[in-house]
């Protein structure tokens, strides 16, 4: 089990001895038990650093946010940022370097492996009615330690255990790789195989439905959508500068004629209708297509619980079924979509 101090030492050190300039991880939120990440500069600051199963953002984002802002100022860093990385986190770190967003020395991993805990999902446990001040995993089952609220008829004040299946987040249940595999220092035991659900078992269960129902399903979904970018705005992969679903290139202005608005290319237009809201999904789950690391943030952020992850999970089991690819293995690794070998499937391109 990780010991939470070696994780703020290992932090403060490094900003104490000058080796990296920040190092992104989490404190303890203002709306409960819940973390939430954070960004700090002063070896005094470790002490914040907190690390439970409310750890659920992917903390790669903000190595996004980092570059884009010393873009903007026109600068380059002399320093590496350090990021808190579990094993989905550090994946997409290793995406992103494989995409030479940044290189591997501007980065430095402190991996936390997850030890087949996981991470919580928000939505399990509010249906739950559990009003916690603390989590943590004890090998088997979530330990909440709860509010003066009532629990199912019972003060709720003291310890409630609830099975790790019934709360923990899909993503963890099937996950593969619950060790940071790439790190400069790592924290905790590497136990990968410990999957408490087969891979992919929540698309396989939605696959069962004949082509009917699973359409049906899919226009209710898309109709609801209300074209936020909620998804896109919180997923590490999403970094161009301008969309190709948003176009900015082209201002309107009251110059702009008639005839320049009209030859305008419009891949989506920007009313939320079903149609377009579908062709926004597809454009964008094809994007991922060997980058999605399966981190989830796209469906944990959506306003009206779009589940995002059963479109990434389909191209991912593609990608790993046809291809033998797994995102975010390798650094050194060519792309998905920028490789070809003689014995990929699809001979009708040769």
């Amino acid at each position: 089990m990780i010991n939470i101090q070696d994780m703020r030492d290992t932090a403060r050190n490094l900003l104490a001895k000058g080796d990296v300039r920040a190092v992104i991880g989490y404190r303890r939120g203002s709306s409960g038990m819940y973390a939430e990440p954070v960004v700090i500069t002063d070896p005094a600051q470790a002490d914040e650093l907190v690390w439970d199963p409310t750890c659920f953002h992917n903390l790669s984002l903000y190595l996004v946010e980092d570059r884009k802002f010393l873009a903007h100022l026109h600068k380059t860093a002399d320093l590496p940022i350090a990021i808190i990385a579990k094993g989905c986190d550090a994946r997409s770190t290793v995406v992103l370097m494989q995409e030479h967003y940044f290189e591997r020395k501007d980065i430095y991993i402190i991996g936390m492996s997850c030890e087949g805990s996981g991470v919580l999902d928000e939505r399990k446990l509010a249906a739950k009615g559990i009003q916690a001040t603390h989590s943590a995993f004890d090998g088997d089952d979530f330990v909440f330690t709860t509010s003066e609220k009532l629990l199912a008829g019972h003060p709720a004040q003291g310890e409630q255990r609830i099975p790790a299946r019934e709360v923990m987040a899909d993503r963890c249940l099937e996950c593969r790789e619950p060790f940071p595999k790439e790190h400069n220092a790592v924290l905790g035991e590497n136990k990968t195989g410990r999957e408490l659900a087969a891979p992919f078992t929540a698309l396989k269960r939605f696959e069962e439905m004949d082509a009917g129902a699973r359409w049906k399903f899919w226009e209710h979904q898309f109709e609801r959508c209300i074209r936020c970018f909620a998804c896109r705005s919180v997923c590490p992969m999403c970094y161009c500068e301008e969309c190709v679903v948003d176009s900015i290139s082209f201002p309107v202005t009251g110059q702009t004629t008639a005839e320049e608005k009209a030859n305008r290319v419009r891949w989506i237009e920007r009313s939320a209708t079903r149609p377009e809201n579908m062709t926004y999904h597809m454009t964008r789950v094809l994007h991922l297509a060997g980058r999605c690391i399966d981190c989830n943030e796209c469906e944990r952020v959506c306003p009206v619980n779009i589940p995002l992850r059963l479109l990434n999970n389909k191209m991912e089991r593609e990608s790993r079924e046809q291809f033998g690819y797994e995102p975010g293995a390798s650094i050194g690794g060519p792309s998905l979509t920028a490789s070809f070998l003689d014995n990929d499937p699809g001979k009708f391109i040769r």
